[in-house]
């Protein structure tokens, strides 16, 4: 029983998707509450402050655990790393408020749809249900499934059949009020922040609040000068922060405002058409769309089909077609029924519609699938409003190292505590004094400096036209090493050039038809083919389209018209695309082409198939073109040429895109038969035509780039949905496989009955790049990757061989991965499951594509940069409006440079800290301090401005062959602490100690009188006046004292010092000097302080609360100061910055790197084994999936759940060679 509470305490939310969460039952106590709040008036509001950094403290105080269906509070956890809580009132929604009556009979479904979760959420007969609201997103409570549901959409489980007859005639007036009450109103609404909730929101971050308790502290003691110093500087930060959020709180809300105020055509069950307001949209609506239209919420297409502008969604503004979604009498859901290709069905909230093509029965219309927050766009706005949190060693580390620092104050606390006590001072005096020197080791500035690295950083990448809608991932490019590049648009020209066709006649290739010749083509199949088998557009008497088939188009020399009058014996309605011979064209018999019906082009299907009609005649034609190997399975296979695949290979082999067509008559006389005709059924038993040979140039950016990238060890892997061998080509002409690397062939199939699954490898023949080109070898990869024969070979696999080694032979993947260089005709879905599997071998990824298909690879990568013209494309953090790759080590150079800027500044403010906290602990063994205006200098006049100039150093031009620190507790960077604190402990003991020993040392707060009959022994300058020291008092905590004047000096240049030194230049930013402010800054400081030291002028003195001394103590105190910064700069930078020294150290403890990958490599490089050529290895069992090579893997290395999982017996491995 109490398994079963717990059960019913505890569900999921959005199950195996990115945003996936933990809900917790409670409901409140009002004894428990009344508790908290008195709880909270006693503490003077501190207990509710907690409470709102820890919402589930507040739960876990004042709520008791309780089933779901009970609970009136909802406690969210998320399921990642980071284990974020949130906490979310049930609130409960009563259908009783609509204006007319709704049925309280259990068996009346208030809904048609009965898939649909508002069946079950509604309780009768009280007609209540209840709902929590997270993240902009509605969830109700599931009555059956016992869990909270989203709404706001169709579910995914209706088939083809369901949308087509449940929601074809629409929704009642009724169904639509209920579905607007439960789902909400369908807008995308971004509020625009009150700027006192925003100022609310920043004051009460936990450092903001720790500042306020500081500055508190400061002023009671009479800090006022640097109190208020540091209230402005606080002031300026929170409002440049208010300010920012505003901004972008006004920015997205004018972006999705439009969105709210579209007027919209609806379909109503019994009353027909009706317009309405875009926010009172509901799914399962039917709505027409009129022509150019601004989609408000995502939809799927039943009747017609129409051009949208999908620039919004991918960054690339090429028109795509929407087909209807096909009637089929079966229960499959309608995704999976269209697999990939369902994108082709749906609108997208947000895009352009540009055209509309009705059908013959009626205007084009489609099923409203999901409304507000739930569509595309509100998808897209979720993520900006509610970015997912980064899993940056640096960020957690930065914690660790503020920890650690508030760790050291509180141990000050207690030895400030025991040396007051001791001197028996009055309790208020020491707690303050205590509190005091605890607020010394957190800097008040950390938070402004640590983010001025990535400000100065993005400020740059603006100036070379990239773009940045996720600031933070800056710091993480910097760690970058390894790159995945699209091919098409990315490393080779967008725009194919065309070099010629291959036709086929009987069963055989003829000869090529060049386009250079200047001959037309002439007319046959062939060319009716690539006349019409496109998906381009007229749009305002332009053709439009993608560039490969407005190219393809060109070629033909035929003309686009828009259907008119004089066509309509075709019997074909207006909205038909009319191909017609150009002036330019060869003769032809036929009069026009009429395209009837598309099929679109889909990655995953690399295909696609036109039916058209030739003027004059009464049947239909089927024109299929697509990748080759896969077109040719669709043709009856007497008409594939037997040399086929030789002839493939000889182009393909030369970098050429090739692209085969095929054709078939269709015996069907009537255009309605036509409309119901599936894909599958329309392509198949074809014709092959032949080959279309197009140029694929390689832009003038890409071997260079790949080049730079190369001698900086950072591997590059293409990522294509291209023929492989067309990679394999790209890839040797960009030298992204070097000359003297061999390409192994990697091709695996899926299991066949009793075989099991099968991997071969096959060297592929190297050939020549072409006459003239002399390359050189240079080795790629990381530095680990050892030197010699088995570095130099590179894995290439198509994207169902990837499929099938991720299925079947998961243990090999990673082996094949860390060598595998080329990646062809991978669809969308395998490209990010590339970029996740790189991740988990420890690579930090980055992928360069163009934002079309490669969306969520370039989501998933550490650093995603699409090329776009659009500023900020929704595709990718990182957007290049210079369409080639250069970008790439661009954004590397300035990652690394604002890398090593956040550990420099992190590090000085460390320093800084640990360098206050040790002067000010040695002068309150006395019971003194320094200065306000000690303290001020310090902290204003030289670490505030250092840390704001400090990172404003330029990237170094050139890319280092290694990577910068990636984490803060790395052993030189803790070293370099650890030590620089050991120095400046061991100097200002020794100052402290040694001035206590000096003939004319005097202990002025205890023997003033003595002091100032003296006073002329001590100066210089004896014109001083007698009362100069009048500020002095012979209570504790007294100001002046020669050893706050000795350490005072000592201090203030050991913080100058150790910003020079932390900020080192070459090999990731350039030298010091020629940051002009902070060299300026430094040097500055630097001087003023030696003047303060060496003045004899009586109101410096008295402002600056020191005591004057001998020269040539003056002088030591000096040359002490030199001394460690000379130390200092010689063991930071000839030992804890000699790499080469640290690799020593490594190889003689034998130290090895911990990511996967440099394992595997290290593995790999001792197999003699690997890499396998010209050989097939089985998996030993087609169901599970594990391959295990004993060869060369130990039982260790193979994870415990395969070898002993629910009673499982262990896999047999066998393997054969062919």
């Amino acid at each position: 029983m109490e398994e079963e509470s717990k059960k019913d305490h505890r569900a999921l939310l959005n199950q195996g998707q990115e945003d996936e969460l933990e809900a917790f039952g409670y409901q409140t106590q009002n004894l428990r509450r009344a508790f908290c709040l008195t709880a909270s008036v006693l503490t003077c509001g501190v207990l509710t402050l907690v409470f709102y950094w820890r919402p589930q403290w507040r739960v876990w105080a004042s709520c008791i655990p309780c089933p779901l269906q009970d609970a009136d509070t909802v406690l969210l956890r998320t399921t990642d790393q980071f284990q974020k809580y949130m906490r979310k009132k049930v609130i409960s929604l009563y259908l009783s408020t609509l204006k007319f009556p709704v049925s309280k009979n259990r068996e009346v479904p208030l809904v048609a749809d009965h898939h649909s979760v508002i069946n079950h959420a509604v309780l009768k007969p009280e007609l209540k249900l209840r709902c929590i609201q997270v993240q902009k997103i509605r969830y109700v409570w599931d009555n059956l499934e016992k869990r909270f549901q989203k709404v706001g959409l169709l579910e995914d489980a209706h088939s083809c059949y369901d949308i087509h007859h449940t929601f074809g005639l629409g929704l009642t007036s009724e169904e639509q009020e209920v579905r607007r009450l439960v789902c909400g109103p369908n807008a995308i609404e971004v509020e625009i922040q009150p700027i006192w909730k925003l100022l609310v929101k920043q004051v009460l971050n936990p450092f903001y609040v720790f500042q306020a308790f500081t500055l508190i502290l400061w002023l009671s003691q009479g800090y006022i000068e640097y109190s208020v110093a540091i209230i402005i500087l606080t002031v300026i930060s929170i409002v440049l922060s208010v300010y920012d959020l505003r901004q972008q709180s006004i920015k997205l809300h004018n972006l999705v405002e439009d969105h709210n105020k579209v007027q919209v055509t609806v379909s109503v069950r019994g009353k027909g058409l009706q317009e309405l307001e875009s926010r009172l949209l509901v799914p399962g609506d039917i709505l027409v769309l009129p022509g150019k239209f601004s989609l408000p919420c995502d939809a799927v297409v039943i009747d017609g089909s129409c051009v949208v502008n999908e620039g919004m969604l991918t960054g690339e503004s090429i028109p795509v077609t929407k087909t209807p979604l096909p009637h089929v009498e079966n229960t499959m859901p309608w995704k999976s029924h269209s697999l990939e290709d369902y994108r082709k069905h749906v609108l997208f909230c947000g895009t352009e519609v540009i055209q509309v093509k009705p059908s013959g029965q009626g205007p084009v219309r489609a099923v409203v699938l999901q409304t507000g927050y739930n569509t595309a766009k509100g998808d897209l706005v979720r993520s900006i409003l509610y970015p997912r949190p980064l899993n940056f060693k640096l960020y957690s580390d930065a914690f660790k190292f503020i920890v650690f620092l508030a760790c050291l104050g509180v141990a000050g606390f207690f030895y400030a505590l025991g040396v007051y006590m001791s001197h028996r001072v009055s309790p208020t005096d020491t707690i303050t004094m205590a509190l005091l020197l605890l607020t010394v080791t957190v800097p008040p500035v950390l938070p402004a400096a640590l983010t001025t690295g990535i400000v100065y950083a993005q400020k740059r990448l603006m100036k070379k036209k990239i773009f940045c809608i996720s600031p933070q991932r800056i710091n993480m490019c910097g760690q970058i090493n390894l790159v995945c590049f699209d091919k098409t648009g990315t490393l080779t020209e967008d725009g194919l050039d065309l070099w010629g066709t291959v036709p086929t006649t009987d069963n055989c290739f003829q000869e090529v038809h060049s386009f250079d010749s200047g001959r037309p083509l002439p007319w046959g199949p062939l060319c009716a083919a690539m006349a019409s088998c496109h998906s381009l557009i007229l749009l305002d008497g332009t053709i439009q389209g993608d560039p490969l088939d407005l190219k393809m188009f060109e070629g033909t020399a035929w003309i686009m018209e828009d259907c008119n009058v004089d066509y309509c014996k075709f019997g074909m309605s207006d909205s038909n695309i009319i191909i017609k011979p150009g002036p330019k064209a060869s003769q032809s018999p036929v009069e026009a082409i009429a395209i009837v019906r598309q099929f679109p082009f889909s990655s995953s299907l690399q295909r696609m198939s036109v039916v058209a009609q030739l003027a004059g005649e009464d049947h239909f034609h089927v024109y299929m073109k697509g990748a080759p190997e896969m077109l040719a399975k669709f043709c009856r296979s007497e008409t594939v040429p037997k040399d086929f695949p030789q002839e493939l290979r000889n182009y393909t082999m030369q970098g050429f895109r090739v692209i085969a067509l095929a054709h078939k008559v269709l015996r069907i006389g009537k255009p309605s038969e036509v409309e119901s005709l599936s894909r599958e059924k329309a392509e198949t038993e074809l014709t092959f035509l032949g080959l279309l040979i197009m140029e694929n140039r390689l832009k003038k950016e890409t071997k260079p780039v790949l080049k730079e990238l190369r001698e900086a060890h950072i591997r590059t892997v293409m990522v294509t949905g291209d023929n492989l061998q067309t990679a394999i080509t790209v890839a040797k002409n960009s030298e992204m496989i070097p000359r003297g690397s061999r390409v192994i062939l990697v091709e695996a199939s899926e299991p066949e009955g009793c075989v099991p699954a099968s991997v071969t490898w096959q060297s592929v023949e190297s050939q020549e790049n072409g006459p003239g080109k002399n390359e050189t070898y240079v080795n790629i990869g990381d530095s680990s990757v050892p030197a010699g024969e088995k570095a130099c070979y590179h894995f290439a696999m198509s994207g169902k061989s990837y499929q099938v080694l991720f299925q079947h032979f998961n243990s090999l993947l990673p082996k094949i991965l860390v060598n595998g260089t080329i990646f062809a005709r991978m669809s969308p879905g395998q490209k990010s499951s590339l970029v996740e599997e790189f991740q988990k071998l420890n690579y930090y990824v980055g992928m360069c594509g163009d934002g079309a298909n490669d969306c969520g690879a370039l989501k998933m990568a550490h650093a995603g940069i699409s090329l776009s013209e659009q500023e900020a494309s929704v595709a990718s953090p990182f957007t290049s409006k210079t369409a080639n790759i250069e970008c790439v080590p661009h954004l590397i150079k300035e990652g690394r440079a604002a890398l090593v800027s956040s550990f420099g500044v992190f590090k000085y403010l460390t320093m800084y800290g640990i360098i206050q906290f040790i002067g000010t602990s040695l002068l309150y063994w006395q019971l003194q301090l320094f200065g306000n205006y000690q303290y001020l200098m310090q902290d204003v006049a030289i670490t505030l401005m250092v840390c704001l100039t400090m990172s404003s150093t330029h990237a170094y031009p050139k890319l280092a062959p290694y990577r910068p620190a990636g984490q803060l507790l790395s052993p030189p960077l803790m070293l370099s602490v650890f030590l620089n604190s050991c120095f400046t402990c061991i100097v200002q003991c020794c100052a402290f100690l040694y001035v206590k020993q000096q003939p004319w040392y005097c202990e002025v707060y205890k023997y003033s009188g003595c002091f100032l009959d003296n006073q002329s022994n001590f100066s210089t300058n004896m014109s001083l006046e007698r009362n100069w020291t009048g500020n002095a008092t012979l209570i504790p905590g007294s100001i002046l004292s020669f050893e706050s004047t000795t350490l005072w000096p000592i201090t203030t240049i050991n913080c100058i010092t150790v910003a020079f030194i932390f900020s080192k230049g070459k090999p990731f930013r350039k030298p010091i000097y020629t940051n002009y402010i902070f060299s300026l800054l430094l040097v500055s400081a630097l001087g003023l302080t030696v003047f303060i030291l060496f003045s004899d002028f009586q109101d410096i003195y008295r402002g600056m609360e020191l005591l004057p001394t001998i020269t040539s103590w003056r002088v030591l105190i000096l040359v002490a100061a030199l001394t460690q910064f000379c130390v200092a700069f010689f063991v930071e930078d000839a030992i804890l910055q000699n790499r080469e020294l640290w690799l020593l150290i490594k190889k003689e403890l034998r130290f090895y790197s911990k990511s996967r990958y440099r394992n595997w490599q290290k593995k790999l490089a001792g197999d003699c084994t690997w890499p396998p050529t010209n050989r097939t290895d089985y998996s030993g069992d087609g169901t599970n999936g594990f391959y295990i090579n004993r060869g060369y893997e130990s039982p260790e290395q193979i994870p415990k759940g395969k070898l002993q999982g629910g009673g499982q017996a262990t896999e047999q491995h066998f393997w054969t060679r062919l």
